[in-house]
């Protein structure tokens, strides 16, 4: 999470970028946007799935875990078999979620545009609660960091929608990333933040009517 240095540098740079324009810069910085816990369930039961098809490929396997309940002296029933097919079957789905309880292990494993969705989704929200129709003028923006989904997005309230395209957003994120990859958070958001300003002047430029009305430290969650 951000460090005292780390947001007084973003709460300054909010500052110089809101100087030259009525829009309102708002930044987040978030652990994660998930826990996702239904990922370890789902390789859990995927796994589970496989234990019959694993059975079948290596039946030497299946007779020793049978001689573990059944003394071998007649052929075992089929509720024997399906019993303990159905135990193994539990015991790996068990084991593969235990495996995945921590959750960076849960991160590694969910697809990119997974992440992407969830990240998103969780950047929207937190424009909602933190930025959207909360100044007069409509021109509020969320920059969110996701750290541990290694991933940012910008939000931006309707006042600036069709103003400003998307690549002009993506501009400021590629200023961003290499810092904050290098375990400069502080540094990549500010960064950010100035090139937002930048375009945020050009568009709605600073007029005498406007007030501050959103914090320009950033908030960590």
């Amino acid at each position: 999470m951000l460090s005292d240095t780390d947001s007084d540098l973003v709460t300054a740079a909010v500052a110089r970028a809101e100087a030259s324009t009525d829009a309102e810069i708002v930044t987040i910085v978030a652990r994660r946007s998930d826990e996702y816990r239904d990922v370890a369930l789902c390789y859990g039961a995927g796994a589970m799935l496989l234990v019959p098809l694993f059975a079948a490929l290596f039946p030497g396997l299946g007779l020793k875990l049978l001689a573990l309940v059944h003394d071998g002296w007649s052929a075992p029933g089929e509720d024997l078999i399906l019993g303990v097919l159905m135990i193994a079957q539990i015991l790996v789905f068990a084991l593969v979620v235990a495996l995945l309880g921590p959750v960076k292990r849960r991160i590694a494993l969910v697809p990119r545009s997974i992440r992407h969705a969830r990240v998103r989704a969780r950047a929207v929200l937190l424009f909602r609660v933190s930025a959207e129709r909360r100044t007069d003028s409509r021109y509020g923006v969320l920059l969110y960091l996701s750290q541990d989904e290694h991933m940012a997005e910008i939000v931006a309230d309707s006042g600036l929608t069709g103003k400003v395209g998307p690549e002009t957003w993506g501009r400021a994120m590629a200023v961003m990333l290499p810092h904050v990859a290098k375990g400069n958070v502080g540094e990549g958001l500010s960064a950010a933040v100035e090139r937002i300003g930048l375009v945020l002047a050009e568009h709605f430029p600073k007029t005498a009517a406007d007030t501050n009305e959103l914090p320009d430290r950033p908030i960590s969650l």
